[in-house]
């Protein structure tokens, strides 16, 4: 087996070089005319946005900085201004039932014509019908209407009076109505006086006053009918008045909305209601009231049924809207009802509907946070609900969960044409998708943006654009080639692989911003190298206060982390950690004991409850990988146990499983392992080094540490083969490893990995089946052998079985 070499420093970070098209600064280049890398969501976007059938909403699914809202909204303003704008909504009062108010629907910018329509009728019906009603011939004609029903009662009642005097009755008008009484000497007899007469006369007097009470009672039963007829002559005077002075403003306003049949219709019944209702509304004087003003004047009077409320204008659009709605609550979204309070009670009409999200976008597009939208309140199901039935209702939370039986306006619903775009994480996508049957049905076009693109002269190019794009539109200084070329390579770091770009907006827009900053306190007219990275070292140096703590106690012997000798059962391992957007690598003290057991390696992480399920399977794997590569007819009589040193925290990841498989063997081969090389990569059941994350940050890390402890220039770390085409290391990394102060390996096999840290022969397997005597191997196997000697001599002698580290639990 050939040594391992160290990488050359060609392969730790990989520059732009002639990749990059030639230019002097970024005034030169055109912008980006169309989205980096995102060539499957545009073509997702393209059919969400041409397919008219229902349940062909979108889900943007992607990394939070993809850019992805910014990309999906340029995209339909885009579409937008091609399609006809919608139509305008009004609603207006309904007539026959004022509960219920009436949806309009106008072409765009005509309902503001029909509001001012009609507020122009009532300014002048306030002036008019008065006028008209305070005109002589409309006097006159009451005038008669008056004298015909005065002239009715003095005929009646002059009858019976002429009559009940000849008969010595007079007809006595008192506070109670009418009274017939006997009249004796011109005067009213008294009851007294009366009873004094004879018995014979009193049977007269009485039977005449019956008749002419008689009389007297058919009279007055046909008085409400007199009245009736009176009030019915005098409200039909008011309807001719009223529709003679009408007919004429109304014309006016009809003839413009002639084409439009619903307002045709709703401007009919307007006429006929303020025919009925002209003296209620216009001609009684308003009645005074004691103490102070109402706090809105006039908000509640009757004339307000004559109004328009203007729901949704269209009037300034051109093309259909394209609407966000950063809370989409669910009265943001389908509209609510407000009241007023007046004189302690709380009121409400079409006026005070409002519109919501959903009535904002109709006929265009609605872009919604996903996880805002599922995170609030009834906001998920109100959508759903809608887009289901193709219409939009106004309901209160009250109403939809019938919490209240108070009486309240039920609108018209509106029809929904719209087309939803959900902005969201893909993990809720994929939990919407497996929890939400209805989902699936609503959202079916996916639109999944790349978080990075691969890296090739035409992309770098495309990137150089972008750079320039999103330089013009936050009006920053231009950037020079090298300052662009180190943008790009920063990346490639951030998608960690040298043969892909990021796609994130969010970060390099930060950057760009950033480096404009340094530009403009030095006082430089063009963005150079220098202040990108500038801007890329204070992005670090603000997020690494916990990194540097640290690696200092590293440095301090606080965390006990060796760089030099060997050691026997003990590597250093590399972690990543993440806090925010900031990740970083530090090294971690793995130790391994090995001993006669039951055949059981002890992950002491997961015994302790620290250990996720991917270190276990890590570890499971060691224990697979020494049963199949020692002994492999026999059962292992191995008592080990693994642990990560000094850790206090949840472990998980299988990165380190190479790492915890070198210094198992070591401990079971007591062979020492090198501590001047860290080691990272996970391992399979054959032996096969598998590539892992974060492997720039590890090497960074153990690169500081060997720094702040002294370089020795024998230093370095081991990575896994497949993941060499993902180095992009920092600049000093790279200057040390050119400079042979640090060094990188690349193993492809655990027997190369081993063959490194121990500097000895690891040996492959002869065909006499053992391997070559003095190997590492051929170590292993021979304690291996001794502990199953052991074993069975403990066990034919009846001895104390060993004492074991093992966890008798559900576990392991």
């Amino acid at each position: 087996m050939e040594p391992v070499k160290r990488l050359d420093p060609g392969a730790l970070y990989r520059d732009c070089g002639e990749a990059l098209p030639a230019f002097d600064t970024t005034d030169e280049l055109p912008s980006l005319d169309a989205p980096l890398g995102q060539a499957r969501a545009v073509s997702a976007l393209e059919l969400g946005m041409a397919m008219r059938r229902p349940g062909y909403n979108m889900f943007a699914l992607g990394s939070s900085g993809s850019g992805r809202l910014e990309m999906v909204e340029a995209a339909l303003t885009h579409r937008a201004k091609l399609q006809p704008t919608p139509s305008d909504w009004c609603y207006v009062q309904n007539f026959k039932d004022s509960s219920k108010p009436r949806a309009l629907q106008l072409p765009s910018g005509r309902a503001a014509a029909l509001n001012d329509a009609m507020r122009r009728l009532v300014d002048d019906l306030r002036v008019v019908l008065p006028a008209s009603f305070s005109a002589a011939e409309y006097h006159n004609r009451r005038q008669i209407i008056e004298e015909r029903l005065k002239e009715k009662h003095e005929q009646a009642f002059g009858g019976i009076d002429r009559r009940a005097r000849e008969q010595n009755i007079a007809l006595v008008r008192t506070p109670m109505g009418f009274a017939l009484a006997p009249v004796r000497n011109g005067a009213v007899m008294q009851q007294e006086d009366f009873a004094k007469l004879p018995e014979d006369e009193q049977e007269v007097i009485n039977k005449k006053l019956q008749e002419l009470q008689e009389e007297l009672e058919a009279t007055l039963r046909q008085v409400p009918q007199w009245h009736r007829e009176h009030a019915e002559e005098l409200r039909q005077l008011n309807r001719e008045v009223t529709r003679l002075t009408v007919s004429s403003l109304m014309e006016a306003i009809r003839k413009p909305f002639d084409d439009i049949p619903a307002v045709a219709e709703y401007l009919h019944d307007l006429e006929e209601d303020i025919i009925d209702r002209a003296e209620e509304l216009f001609l009684k004087p308003r009645e005074a009231t004691d103490g102070p003003a109402p706090p809105i004047s006039d908000e509640m009077s009757a004339l307000r049924r004559y109004r328009v409320n203007v729901f949704v204008d269209h009037g300034a659009s051109d093309g259909a809207p394209v609407y966000f709605e950063a809370n989409p609550t669910h009265q943001n979204l389908v509209g609510r009802i407000e009241h007023l309070a007046r004189f302690g009670a709380l009121l409400t009409d079409f006026n005070l509907i409002k519109p919501g999200a959903l009535h904002r976008a109709n006929g265009g597009y609605l872009v919604l946070d996903a996880r805002s939208v599922v995170a609030t309140g009834f906001a998920w199901e109100s959508l759903k609900r809608a887009l289901r039935a193709g219409q939009i209702r106004i309901e209160s939370l009250e109403q939809l969960l019938s919490l209240t039986s108070t009486i309240s306006l039920d609108p018209e619903p509106i029809p929904l044409d719209v087309k939803v775009v959900l902005v969201g994480e893909r993990l809720l996508y994929y939990l919407l998708s497996e929890l939400d049957p209805e989902f699936a049905d609503l959202f079916k076009v996916e639109v999944d943006f790349d978080d990075d693109v691969a890296r090739s002269p035409e992309s770098t190019a495309l990137y150089a654009r972008l750079v320039t794009q999103l330089a013009r539109a936050l009006k920053l200084r231009a950037f020079d080639r090298p300052a662009v070329a180190l943008v790009i390579e920063q990346a490639a770091r951030r998608a960690g692989d040298s043969s892909r770009l990021s796609a994130e907006i969010r970060p390099l827009r930060d950057l760009l911003c950033e480096a404009d900053h340094y530009c403009s306190v030095e006082g430089a007219g063009c963005i150079g190298a220098r202040h990108v990275q500038a801007a890329i070292a204070a992005q670090r140096f603000r997020a690494s206060r916990i990194y540097e703590r640290l690696t200092d106690q590293i440095a301090e012997g606080t965390i006990l982390i060796d760089v030099a000798g060997t050691r026997l059962g003990q590597v250093n391992g590399l972690s990543v950690t993440s806090l925010g957007s900031f990740s970083f690598g530090r090294p971690a003290r793995i130790t391994a004991t090995a001993r006669a057991g039951r055949g059981t390696v002890v992950d002491i992480e997961r015994a302790a409850k620290l250990g996720g399920a991917l270190h276990s399977k890590g570890v499971m794997i060691l224990s697979s990988y020494l049963a199949s590569s020692y002994l492999p007819d026999r059962p292992l009589s191995l008592g080990a146990s693994l642990v990560f040193e000094q850790s206090y925290g949840m472990i998980d990841g299988d990165s380190a499983s190479s790492a915890e498989l070198y210094a198992l063997l070591s401990a079971i081969a007591e062979v020492p392992l090198r501590q001047d090389l860290a080691v990272t990569g996970s391992v399979n059941q054959k032996g096969e080094v598998q590539a892992i994350g974060g492997v720039n940050e590890k090497i960074e890390g153990f690169f500081d540490v060997c720094r702040a402890k002294g370089l020795s220039g024998t230093q370095g770390v081991m990575i896994p083969s497949s993941n060499v085409r993902h180095l992009m290391l920092r600049e000093d990394v790279v200057a040390a490893a050119r400079e042979g102060r640090f060094h990188i390996y690349g193993v492809s096999t655990i027997a190369e990995g081993l063959g490194l840290l121990t500097g000895q022969t690891v040996g492959e397997r002869q065909a006499d089946g053992h391997y070559p005597e003095g190997s590492i191997n051929a170590r292993i196997e021979r304690r291996l052998q001794a502990f199953t000697e052991k074993m069975k001599a403990l066990a034919g002698t009846g001895g104390a079985p060993l004492i074991s580290a093992e966890r008798k639990d559900d576990d392991g």
